[in-house]
């Protein structure tokens, strides 16, 4: 008898599982990444669409919670402490609400991230981390689909959007990269630096415009281990340029194009010849 009742079970769950119909959803679930310096933010989130319904004021109420999407509850995380609008937000994964309003928007970054959706009656402001008020955006174009993005990015900011309909609101953030990389170079030349270290090295405090000293003793110590190279040489006369030594700086600039001619790196070429001019030009006016 037992023996029949087993059978009889699995049967109805063999039955049950293949009498399933999976539905495409009506707001598809997404991810979108983004590096930021040496650091990085993912969000998990849902992309209703406005099936030509009013949206906020409307089908996103003012005034009250919103999931920032559908479904579950948008998931922000952050691979290294950051920060938004003065608020620390440490390295970890949070949900992300907002409390829409005609006039400005509070978004919340929650601790919580087990509520599905907005948690309505199990949601508690105490578990906020922070909350941040910003101005909503009229746009010039119609977004369907709800949408999470980032733009106007650097070594040290991002931006992050959430467009729909005809609104957008923009939440900033902001990561101190330039800590980040002094530590990360310190401790690789610490460590067995080959000349390519020394050149990362240099090329980041060149382009970021920090400790030119440092960067040409660098740079040198990259020659002396790697030889000749045009993008050696060619970093060099700008950090030389940089300190305003413009007689050394045409030097490295002119072994860089050199190089460059003979490998036939006509970009390099190129850069080397307009820097050569414009640093001859401005010894000239002295």
């Amino acid at each position: 008898m037992l023996k029949k009742i087993a059978i009889i079970l699995c049967l109805a769950l063999h039955i049950h599982a293949f009498g399933q119909i999976q539905h495409p959803k009506a707001s598809p679930f997404s991810i979108v990444e983004q590096e930021v310096g040496l650091a990085s933010l993912r969000v998990e989130y849902s992309r209703p669409s406005t099936n030509g319904r009013e949206i906020f004021g409307n089908l996103v109420p003012y005034d009250r919670i919103w999931r920032v999407g559908a479904n579950i509850s948008t998931k922000i995380t952050v691979s290294s402490t950051m920060e938004v609008m003065g608020n620390v937000l440490p390295k970890g994964t949070y949900a992300l609400y907002a409390f829409p309003e005609a006039e400005a928007w509070e978004v919340v970054f929650h601790t919580n991230t087990s509520h599905w959706g907005d948690g309505r009656n199990d949601y508690d402001p105490q578990e906020d981390l922070f909350r941040i008020k910003v101005q909503p955006e009229s746009i010039p174009y119609y977004q369907e689909n709800f949408l999470i993005a980032f733009d106007s990015i650097t070594h040290n900011s991002v931006n992050m959007q959430l467009i729909w309909a005809n609104t957008q609101v923009v939440v900033p953030f902001s990561v101190d990269t330039h800590a980040q990389m002094k530590a990360e170079i310190e401790n690789q030349i610490a460590k067995s630096p080959t000349a390519q270290t020394y050149y990362e090295a240099a090329r980041y405090l060149q382009e970021q415009g920090k400790d030119y000293e440092k960067a040409l003793a660098y740079l040198n110590k990259a020659l002396e281990l790697g030889g000749d190279t045009y993008y050696f040489h060619r970093v060099k006369s700008l950090v030389e340029a940089a300190m305003g030594d413009y007689n050394s700086a045409i030097q490295s600039a002119e072994k860089s194009l050199k190089i460059s001619k003979d490998l036939e790196k006509d970009e390099f070429v190129r850069m080397n010849e307009a820097k050569i001019q414009k640093w001859k030009a401005i010894l000239e006016k002295e």
